[in-house]
């Protein structure tokens, strides 16, 4: 595996690129056993899925033997697609698509699912202050929230698998723009992980929609947050990367 030389590698496509080149495969946070009640209990075998920055996961190929065959995988690096694409071609109702997750207008399609696994994490490793999000990690977290919630049809559900905690994270999942609710489970390896399932057209609750309002006044309270690259080489692969394999 290629390990990066700073937490700041783990947003980056380069990165990913050079490490798929070398890497069969990788899960963040757990595999498809340990999530399976969870997954069985939001997400129905006919359902349309987007699987977001499917990586080199074993989840999708996972999810298809259990029956969940209507699954659109995309992902930013080409490299791990076309290696997922030919590792996995017996499966030939799933689908695998190179696209930035910030831009999904060429799916053309809405989904009852979009699920991400460790993808937001990932794309926030640079993040210094769980209370406050710089600016640009928050336009960009925005940004992407936006383009699943358009991509969702009316009932379905955003799932987000994470080992950031609820009131850290539910503020920025409950902006009314996005009309979902939120509901949150917790699961446990080594560490605690949570799971979050948004439901697009519920009413978010009065203990969201409060949560969401205090951040928003504490924020304007903030000067401007800016985002500023570690330079140290932390080891963020450990928070994230336990896989069933650690019990």
């Amino acid at each position: 595996m290629t390990f990066p030389q700073t937490n700041n590698d783990y947003s980056k496509e380069e990165y990913w690129n050079s490490r798929y080149k070398e890497e069969d495969e990788f899960d963040w946070f757990s595999t498809y056993e340990t999530l399976k009640l969870f997954l069985n209990d939001s997400i129905a075998k006919h359902d349309s899925i987007l699987m977001l920055g499917c990586g080199n996961s074993t989840l999708s190929a996972e999810m298809y033997r259990d029956g969940y065959h209507n699954i659109t995988n995309v992902d930013y690096s080409g490299v791990v697609i076309e290696n997922m694409e030919e590792k996995y071609e017996d499966m030939t109702e799933m689908t695998w698509k190179v696209l930035d997750i910030r831009n999904l207008d060429a799916l053309h399609q809405d989904f009852d699912v979009v699920l991400e696994k460790g993808t937001l994490d990932a794309l926030l490793v640079n993040e210094k202050d769980p209370w406050f999000m710089s600016t640009e990690a928050e336009t960009m977290l925005h940004q992407v929230l936006l383009q699943i919630t358009r991509h969702l049809k009316t009932g379905g559900r955003f799932i987000s698998i994470t080992f950031v905690q609820p009131h850290f994270r539910k503020p920025l999942y409950a902006r009314t723009e996005y009309d979902w609710s939120i509901r949150t489970f917790k699961f446990e390896k080594v560490f605690e992980y949570f799971y979050y399932v948004m439901t697009k057209g519920e009413v978010l609750s009065e203990a969201d929609a409060r949560l969401r309002d205090e951040y928003k006044q504490q924020l304007d309270q903030q000067p401007v947050r800016s985002c500023s690259p570690d330079s140290e080489n932390e080891d963020y692969l450990f928070m994230i990367s336990l896989s069933d394999e650690d019990d």
